[in-house]
């Protein structure tokens, strides 16, 4: 692809966001391809959602939505976008399409992954209900559609002491990040 005048007319709003970022010479490499992209999305009526932590390229340049992973499931649906474009991983798309299953998502890297979202399966959560039973299952948002199923609710950072406190029980069953997890729980203990 080559930049041209017309490309560079395109793109130059874009590159005024991230020149500070960015080299111009590396600019002329992405601009092609960001202009390519962003004529694809209005020609398929599709959206890209980009997650916080994507390179200033997409996130500023084709990205349509950017935010945390829940912030983007709830972009998805609310768009009239007959495609999603999730650039993201595994579970950003599998949240996406729970909440838009009218829409094809598309996930560009189908190698993307997770640790967290990757450390338990649906068979690990239905063997701790089957050794713990009646326990509610509480899982972060950012874990995969299979763990979701099994799960009673989920939450995030944000709403997670909330969530669990609402449950009105002595144990749950709870699968989250541990250094968030234990930050939450020093927290709570300081405003007691």
């Amino acid at each position: 692809m080559e930049f041209n005048q017309e490309v560079r007319k395109a793109t130059d709003p874009i590159y005024k966001k991230i020149s500070k970022v960015m080299p111009e010479i590396e600019w002329s490499v992405h601009a092609p391809y960001i202009h390519k992209i962003n004529q694809l999305k209005k020609e398929k009526n599709a959206v890209i959602l980009a997650h916080n932590y994507q390179t200033p390229e997409i996130y500023h340049g084709i990205a349509d939505f950017s935010a945390d992973s829940l912030a983007l499931a709830v972009e998805a649906s609310k768009t009239s976008a007959d495609i999603i474009v999730m650039a993201g991983v595994h579970f950003m798309a599998e949240t996406a399409k729970l909440m838009s299953p009218n829409k094809k998502v598309l996930l560009p890297d189908m190698k993307a992954g997770c640790s967290l979202s990757s450390s338990i399966t649906g068979k690990d959560v239905r063997l701790l209900k089957e050794k713990y039973p009646g326990v509610p299952v509480v899982s972060y948002v950012n874990t995969s559609a299979d763990v979701k199923a099994e799960t009673d609710v989920c939450c995030t950072s944000a709403n997670a002491v909330k969530i669990v406190n609402s449950l009105g029980v002595k144990k749950v069953i709870f699968f989250y990040q541990m250094i968030i997890l234990l930050s939450m729980l020093l927290l709570k203990l300081m405003l007691k």
